[in-house]
């Protein structure tokens, strides 16, 4: 085994110490750059330990910003503290209908899942509610990716739900804490009236890391999760740059994994900066990979669709899609508008010379980033 430069790795090496360290889902031991987040989270939750009913909260801020993780260290927090109260993470990217949400909320309350033969969903939520207020518990909801419930229409019908439960089961105590990662979308204004009347929510809202506290946050995910000397300062601070670029700390903490995993390709025992520029090619669309993630086939059918035919009219599009699918305007027009909130599309209003107003659909990414993703 040559031990010259820094040395190289026989097969069985690796230059991790603990690869987990570099996943999504990966909940830190020390949270930082969200103190004051942490500290208002904390004081809207407060009355629940004393088996009140909490504050709800509204969570906003870009992807990759701490929101989940700050709602998961305060759960746990809860949970080493209380039994009296049930916290439970719905994510809406998942659950993205009142049902499913509902079905999330009934494994967690009873921790087997509601029978599939279709419980219908007054008796679910009955259920729930009933077994809250036997057990005396407080329960508090995170609605994490609301944005998924507006997506699809699911929004206020889902919390007027939540909200309105002590009124049909009086002594059931429900928090909403409600989390969204679409910067365009005013979530309030969005809701029905008869959802705004209730929800009057603390407004809780995480930035953008600038570059220092991004390099201060990797720094102790290198320090946990690589050997020592693997990574140097200079090019910690180069992956830095680049997550600070994107403003999605996930880019930073995806770069350094498939960095690590190019050095072993080259059976190195350091990181260098080629190794990032090259793991940046795939880093970079981390949160595309996620949206794609979550939609439906027709959804996916539709925008490779729009890949393949960048920049024409929606009505252009719609016939290619017809063909494909058989899905009317309707539906059609719906996915369009998802595919729109959810950022993976430009759908501009054009006037177009005798014919009136049309919507020129593009894609917000490089055409072969999306359509390699949808394979």
């Amino acid at each position: 085994m040559a031990d010259d430069e820094g040395g190289m790795l026989s097969w069985d090496e690796s230059v991790f110490r603990n690869e987990h360290v570099f996943e999504i889902d990966y909940v830190p031991e020390t949270f930082k750059h969200r103190e004051s987040q942490t500290r208002n989270l904390t004081y809207a939750l407060r009355p629940a330990v004393r088996g009140s009913r909490p504050l709800n909260v509204l969570v906003r801020g870009p992807p990759g910003t701490g929101k989940t993780t700050a709602i998961q260290k305060l759960f746990d927090e809860i949970g080493a503290q209380t039994s009296d109260v049930r916290t439970i993470r719905v994510n809406c990217q998942v659950n993205a209908t009142r049902y499913s949400v509902f079905s999330r909320l009934f494994e967690g309350t009873f921790d087997y899942e509601p029978p599939s033969s279709g419980i219908s969903f007054k008796k679910l939520f009955g259920q729930i509610a009933e077994k809250l207020v036997e057990e005396d518990r407080v329960l508090v909801v995170a609605l994490d990716d609301v944005n998924y419930l507006f997506y699809e229409n699911e929004a206020s019908d889902t919390l007027y739900s939540l909200l309105r439960a002590h009124e049909e089961y009086p002594g059931a105590k429900i928090g909403v804490i409600v989390v969204s990662s679409d910067p365009t979308l005013t979530v309030i204004d969005e809701l029905d009236s008869r959802v705004q009347s209730v929800f009057r929510p603390e407004d809780v809202y995480f930035p953008v890391y600038d570059q220092p506290e991004i390099v201060d946050i990797l720094a102790e995910r290198v320090e946990r999760g690589f050997h020592d000397g693997v990574i140097s300062r200079d090019t910690l601070e180069y992956v830095g740059d680049l997550t600070a670029e994107s403003g999605d700390l996930r880019v930073g903490i995806d770069l350094l994994r498939r960095a690590g995993l190019n050095a072993e390709m080259r059976a190195s025992r350091a990181v260098e900066r080629e190794d990032v520029e090259k793991a940046y090619e795939t880093s970079k669309y981390v949160s595309l990979s996620q949206s794609l993630s979550s939609l439906s086939d027709s959804e996916r059918a539709l925008l490779e669709v729009i890949a393949t035919h960048d920049g024409e009219q929606a009505g252009e599009v719609y016939e290619v899609f017809r063909e494909e699918t058989d899905l009317g305007y309707t539906r059609y027009s719906e996915i369009v508008n998802k595919l729109d909130q959810l950022g993976l599309i430009d759908a501009e209003y054009a006037e177009i010379d005798g014919r009136g107003r049309s919507r020129s659909l593009t894609l917000a990414y490089e055409k072969e980033a999306v359509l390699d993703r949808l394979e």
